[in-house]
């Protein structure tokens, strides 16, 4: 089972502090640093000192790291052109010498949208299509050649589609829980499917829904990676799981019900499950960024158990 730390910024956190837990996640031997993509915190939280931007963000890391992979659960597709998005993306992936992943979603925190004056369209998983179609066309035009796209949302012509990025094929991954659409996208696009938050018996159903979508797109379903994105909170006893629960202002029995909760022992019987519901990878949503002890815990305690 692969382990990846999966950090919320708008919540409050400054670059300084997001740099301190990518290098505490490479050093601990954790595979990827991901990050959400908002603009605005959530919750009773006061967010400051205010937002960081995903992209400029994964620029930056991407020359304070070695090692691990960086990339987004998820860019939100309102926020940025996909002609535009596939340069950033490229650029950042020169930058971290190939190391770069893109999660890309519709987009959905309408209160966002509204503080930064940012349009906020209703047909988000139509132009969620296009803009998946434009940045894999882009990245896939050889060299020398032109690329042309006439969508219903976006249109580009003659297009030099550069710069490329350094791998060959960035992984592009797609996520939800949708039962129709969401699927037939995965199938399209993905490289990983990713469900969040979701309770081991609806991330199974889901999991079949994306490999009966590859196979009816004349994929492959192996193909795919399979995720969960799922909260942590662990201890090594009690107390210490009551504390972080309540750092982070939520309840334990809420938490083992929903996320990964508890002792070393708990969580890697919990991850089994997922595992046996088809998991392969965890992102390990972390939300008190100032708490790198946790991360120790979960790297030595849990991890080892999981090889």
């Amino acid at each position: 089972m692969d382990l990846r730390v999966f950090t919320e910024p708008q919540q409050g956190a400054d670059y300084d502090t997001l740099l301190r837990v990518a290098k505490a996640t490479e050093d601990l031997g954790y595979s990827a640093f991901f990050r959400s993509d908002h603009y605005l915190h959530m919750g009773s939280v006061d967010g400051l000192p205010g937002p960081t931007d995903a992209w400029i963000t994964l620029a930056g890391l991407a020359r304070e790291t070695e090692r691990i992979r960086l990339g987004t659960l998820m860019t939100a597709g309102t926020f940025r052109l996909p002609g535009v998005l596939a340069i950033q993306v490229a650029q950042v992936d020169r930058m971290s010498g190939g190391r770069v992943e893109l999660g890309l979603g519709a987009g959905w925190y309408a209160e966002e949208h509204a503080a930064y004056g940012i349009p906020f369209p209703k047909e988000k998983l139509a132009r969620l299509e296009e803009q998946l179609e434009i940045v894999t066309g882009l990245w896939r035009t050889p060299v020398g050649e032109r690329f042309d796209y006439d969508g219903r949302f976006y249109r580009l012509s003659d297009s030099p589609a550069l710069p490329k990025p350094a791998q060959p094929k960035v992984p592009v991954l797609v996520g939800g829980l949708g039962a129709k659409r969401t699927p037939a996208l995965a199938a399209r696009f993905a490289d990983e499917f990713n469900v969040p938050f979701a309770l081991p018996g609806d991330t199974e159903r889901q999991f079949a829904r994306v490999r009966a979508a590859a196979a009816e797109a004349g994929r492959d379903p192996s193909e795919l990676v399979y995720s969960n994105a799922l909260v942590i909170c662990a201890g090594r006893n009690d107390a210490e799981v009551a504390r972080r629960a309540g750092v982070i202002g939520r309840e334990v029995e809420e938490l083992r019900e929903n996320g990964l909760c508890g002792s070393p022992g708990e969580i890697v019987e919990k991850i089994g499950r997922y595992r046996e519901a088809g998991s392969e990878r965890v992102y390990l949503q972390l939300l008190d960024l100032s708490d790198l002890d946790q991360l120790e815990l979960i790297a030595t305690e849990v991890k080892p158990q999981l090889d």
